[in-house]
């Protein structure tokens, strides 16, 4: 390594190659002179900073992933039977505080229209959900399900499962039927006539959660 004395004289030399005498003085006093030499930076370069933020982040996603349990496929659904209704379950009493529920709901949803129906109120029914509605069987392919009524405990892609007053359970197929359900009006309207609609089967085979985001449209229905 060269004494500090040679190597003032070189950068001096250097600084009057480019600058007067007078400024390579004033440079070399200002900005070389007495000022810190650091052997090991300070602060990581920006690209390393980055690049440590993102692997922090990878790391965070990687262990909240770990600790997010794992869904359940189809068949462990199955196995453990989580959509079955327990024999000591089949009560229609049971089911019949979720059809209140319903009833709230459903109200709620209608609003006005649950006076003057329309249109409004069909793209409001074909997107709502009818888990706890009372169905009845109005018309069908079947005329044995035809004045079959229920609540419904579970609607699937392509039937409605309800529990009878009778306590039995029955899964009615939505192809080829047509469902029928009252709603009645609150006690403090001024008419108590119910809202009554209903269902076309056909129309319905999809998911519950499906329904919401589906527009319908119009299409020639079968005779029943």
């Amino acid at each position: 390594m060269p004494p500090k004395d040679e190597t003032q004289s070189l950068t001096h030399d250097l600084l009057r190659r480019a600058h007067s005498p007078d400024s390579a003085n004033r440079i070399y006093s200002d900005k070389i002179q007495h000022r810190p030499l650091f052997l090991k930076p300070s602060s990581p370069p920006p690209s390393t900073a980055r690049d440590a933020r993102r692997k922090a982040r990878h790391e965070r996603r990687k262990r909240a992933k770990a600790l997010k349990p794992k869904p359940l496929s189809a068949r462990e659904r199955r196995n453990l039977q989580l959509y079955r209704l327990p024999k000591e379950g089949q009560k229609y009493s049971i089911f019949a505080p979720l059809n209140n529920l319903w009833i709230g709901y459903i109200r709620e949803i209608l609003g006005t229209e649950l006076y003057n129906g329309g249109q409004g109120a069909a793209a409001k029914l074909s997107a709502a959900d009818f888990h706890g509605a009372e169905v009845e069987v109005s018309r069908s392919r079947c005329p044995s399900r035809v004045g079959v009524r229920g609540i419904v405990v579970k609607d699937s892609r392509f039937t409605f499962e309800i529990i009878t007053r009778q306590n039995q359970v029955k899964t009615l197929p939505k192809e080829g039927t047509m469902f029928r359900i009252h709603v009645p009006a609150p006690d403090a309207a001024p008419v108590q006539k119910p809202f009554c609609f209903e269902i076309h089967g056909d129309q319905f085979q999809h998911r519950s959660s499906d329904r919401a985001n589906k527009k319908f449209k119009h299409h020639f229905l079968k005779k029943l």
